[in-house]
């Protein structure tokens, strides 16, 4: 997975455009981050496991993503590091590459990109409701913003 080169973002239309701009401002890059850095090099993750070489040190990248373990309403109750609440939470997933993938969220039961923003509770449920008080036409460019990654 760390030799994984990052899927190539699709063209950026005008609606993609703005939709990222409305995406933004709704509140969904609250966890999906359009920007992250990567540590610096020679940091210690999974417990010691692996320390950061400089090669994978200090990168900018654009995952759509924080990392962050959330409740957004669909945990699976499965135990994540961090102890017994983390049961309903999720690490956001990455949605770059999102284009590609024709099956949604984490158990991939939403066979669209409105069913997986429909299922966003818990943590996201405002946020949910931010992208269903939208305008048809801003909607439609939120998706159209997420069909480019």
């Amino acid at each position: 997975m760390r030799a994984t080169l990052v899927p190539p973002r699709g063209p950026i239309s005008f609606d993609a455009s703005e939709g990222e701009k409305v995406f933004n401002s709704i509140g969904c890059e609250t966890c999906h981050k359009n920007t992250f850095v990567t540590a610096p090099a020679g940091t210690s993750i999974n417990g010691g496991a692996f320390k950061v070489p400089t090669a994978l040190a200090n990168k900018v990248i654009h995952p759509f993503s924080d990392f962050l373990l959330h409740d957004v309403g669909t945990g699976d109750g499965i135990v994540q590091n961090g102890g017994l609440g983390t049961r309903i939470q999720l690490r956001t997933p990455p949605l770059w590459g999102l284009r590609a993938r024709g099956r949604f969220m984490h158990d991939l039961r939403s066979h669209s990109l409105d069913d997986a923003i429909q299922r966003h509770g818990g943590q996201a449920a405002s946020v949910r409701s931010s992208f269903n008080a939208l305008s048809t036409t801003n909607k439609t460019r939120v998706l159209r913003f997420l069909a480019s990654l």
